[in-house]
């Protein structure tokens, strides 16, 4: 038995898990990042758009500050939010910014003197102050009242993450990469490290550390059509839920972004409507004014899916062999624009699709990009039921977010949320120790070991892929941007019954080590128990909220489902425990109308 030691396990090597490291290695504490890939090549990289934080420092941001931010997020969220969490966030994020900016961001910036930008496809002109010069600079996005995404081109994630993984190779943060976490080592009270598996030689080893953090990501690949990296399947949240005592968050609440290339679904940022492209159906004609006057293109993600979603079913779709879509219009933008500003953009529709952005219009359509649900954790980042595990980042339900993220307020939320949970972990470590139990150590690793065996020598049974498909297609045609009681619970029972099979899981190679169908299959239960955490939790929420779009009761009910759900799996279920707790205890901002999408309210 292989045992290493360490103050601090963060399971993730992305922005938010560097983040936290960062804080407790610069407290002299050491630490270890877990990551399936290196680095640097974590899916925080391929975040586009920006990073929210009220600066005010250009033009068209003027006024700005933490609370306009903090009312736009509020309202983002739809009031599921937690506004205590809300609060600390936006006040915090000017803060997290201009230390990214220290650490050496290449952050955009003011250039004084009259320029012109596009809203709506319409030419308009500002002229930015001389004092304003060389400040860090925003673009527009989408359900914002002023302009407030900080942004490095189109490539903030990547120029965001290669500074901060620099700071952690100086403070001396340890990351072993090609590692996945099987499972978590815990006495059902306290949390004591992770079983972790080598992806390259298939040998189990056990971090065991004075506290464990989660920040894995989001676990998007459980949908078939999705922006995330083929990484991101939620192992995070997987051994989470298999603790039996913590429970994910509002795991309904899945954001669909508007604008995922035809057919890949690759993501071309919010970025491109926040800088006055334009949404168009097979006309090409502009319709989102029709459905949203005022906001238009720069309503929220959600309702901005959900026109395109009815656009396209009012026959009003590009016909296409990959299914229908619409078409995003930046060409007005200008070639200078898109290859200085949208440079990923115009790569990616270059490459994937082999067209000019500066002179062709580009097929989207909505697809699955964010999980506001994750690890429930306090306002500190500590998971609930198990003392010594945190969450930060896309793979907790900190929740700020409720249940629609505007965007750029997830790329805000690594840093500022790994400040925060960093500190707190510190405080935690200072005064915190652990008592091993060798004999439990033992027995997890002997439990996994086991899992393994049983799937290297079982002579018949299903397909690992096969049901990694049919789990995708449920949720594709039965989760999706607008649900109903019909489809939840054709699609609750269509999971269990995956669920089922997935225990008789049979491999079609041999190899332990560098094997990405043994990967599979030892995630695969655990992807289908968050698949059913989210269909079951939407078929039990009866009203609509953010992303969350029930067909058959379409008002938000803020008299009966003021609530966040909880969603626990005890040993030996096949559905998981749901019980819900208030969506904010503090209350800055009563609930009220968003300003835009439509529909009613049950006060």
């Amino acid at each position: 038995m292989r045992v290493i030691y360490t103050d601090l396990l963060c399971i993730g090597a992305g922005l938010a898990g560097e983040r936290v490291a960062i804080e407790a290695a610069q407290a002299g504490f050491e630490t270890v990042c877990l990551s399936l890939v290196p680095s640097r090549r974590s899916h925080s990289s391929a975040a586009q758009g920006g990073m929210q934080a009220a600066l005010g420092n250009c033009i068209k941001g003027h006024g700005d500050c933490p609370d306009v931010h903090f009312q736009d997020t509020v309202k983002g969220s739809d009031w599921g939010c937690d506004q205590e969490v809300a609060r600390m966030f936006v006040d915090n994020a000017p803060v997290a910014i201009r230390q990214m900016d220290y650490w050496g961001v290449p952050w955009n910036r003011v250039v004084a003197g009259r320029s012109c930008y596009y809203k709506g496809g319409e030419r308009l002109e500002k002229e930015e102050p001389l004092e304003k010069t060389g400040l860090i600079t925003a673009r527009d996005f989408g359900g914002t009242a002023r302009w407030r995404a900080c942004f490095c081109s189109d490539g903030t994630g990547h120029a965001m993450l290669y500074p901060l993984d620099n700071v952690a190779v100086k403070y001396g943060v340890q990351v072993h990469d090609r590692t996945e976490a099987l499972s978590l080592i815990h006495n059902g009270e306290q949390c004591l490290g992770a079983v972790v598996r080598c992806l390259k030689t298939g040998r189990l080893l056990a971090y065991l550390a004075r506290a464990t953090l989660i920040a894995s990501g989001g676990f998007g690949r459980i949908y078939r059509a999705s922006t995330n990296a083929v990484i991101n399947e939620g192992g995070g949240q997987i051994i989470a839920l298999d603790t039996g005592v913590v429970p994910l968050g509002n795991m309904e609440a899945v954001q669909f972004h508007p604008t995922g290339i035809v057919p890949t679904d690759i993501l071309v940022t919010e970025g491109c409507r926040g800088d006055g492209g334009t949404l168009l159906d097979v006309k090409q004609e502009r319709f989102m004014p029709g459905y949203e006057p005022e906001k238009a293109e720069l309503a929220s993600r959600d309702v901005v899916s959900r026109c395109m979603h009815e656009h396209m079913a009012r026959g009003l779709g590009v016909k296409s062999p990959y299914g229908d879509h619409l078409w995003l219009d930046i060409r007005h933008l200008g070639r200078e624009h898109i290859s200085v500003k949208l440079r990923e953009v115009d790569e990616i529709c270059k490459n994937f699709l082999g067209i000019d952005p500066a002179e062709q219009l580009i097929p989207v359509r909505p697809t699955q990009h964010y999980s506001m649900g994750g690890v429930r954790t306090d306002k500190n980042g500590a998971a609930y039921g198990l003392k010594g595990l945190f969450s930060a980042g896309e793979a907790a339900c900190w929740d700020m977010h409720g249940f629609n993220r505007l965007g750029g307020n997830s790329l805000s939320e690594t840093v500022v949320a790994g400040m925060i949970v960093g500190r707190k972990i510190v405080e935690f470590l200072q005064g915190h120790e652990i008592s091993l139990n060798t004999g439990l150590v033992r027995n997890e690793l002997k439990k996994q070991q086991e899992r393994i065996n049983r799937l290297m020598s079982r002579d018949s049974g299903e397909r690992v892929y096969d049901l990694r498909n049919r789990m995708q297609d449920i949720l594709m045609d039965y989760v999706g941007i607008f649900r109903n009681e019909k489809d939840l619970n054709t699609a609750v029972d269509e999971l269990r019954e995956v669920l089922h099979r997935t225990g008789n899981l049979k491999l079609s190679s041999s190899g332990t080590g560098a094997d990405p169908e043994l990967a599979l299959a030892l995630r695969l239960p655990g992807m289908v128990r968050l698949a059913l955490c989210v269909a079951y939790g939407a078929l039990e929420r009866r009203e609509s909220r953010g992303s969350h779009a029930r067909q058959d009761y379409p008002a938000r009910n803020d008299r009966d489902w003021l609530v966040r759900t909880l969603a626990c799996w005890p040993e030996s279920r096949d559905l998981p425990r749901l019980e819900y707790e208030p969506a904010t205890r503090i209350v800055e901002i009563p609930p009220g109308d968003r300003g835009y999408g439509g529909g009613g309210v049950i006060s």
